[in-house]
């Protein structure tokens, strides 16, 4: 279960890292609203990982996710470029993560 609720935690540092871009420093209220309810969801999530799962395994995860899935997000939309390096490079991430999980 610890594992399940780190993923969700992860999304959710997605969404509330790009809710954070969308609020314009906090000027945009729907942005800022998401932004405030994903991290804090986000946060509670890892705290009740890391009553089960070791604190570097579990902060690395929950970055690793946050991070790939707000590039992605980012390409898909046009915000940032794509290119081959960076697909290659967040692709080792993701190996990163995988790994953790089974070295656990």
């Amino acid at each position: 279960m610890s594992w399940l609720v780190l993923v969700v935690s992860g999304v959710l540092e997605a969404v509330w890292a790009t809710a954070l871009d969308r609020s314009r420093g906090f000027t945009r209220l729907v942005p800022t609203v998401v932004f405030v309810t994903a991290l804090i969801a986000s946060m509670a999530g890892l705290a009740y990982a890391m009553r089960r799962l070791p604190v570097g395994t579990s902060y690395a995860v929950w970055v690793g996710i946050g991070g790939v899935l707000t590039a992605v997000y980012a390409m898909a939309t046009g915000n940032e470029s794509v290119s081959a390096w960076k697909i290659l490079f967040l692709t080792m991430i993701v190996g990163g993560v995988v790994g953790l999980k089974f070295v656990h």
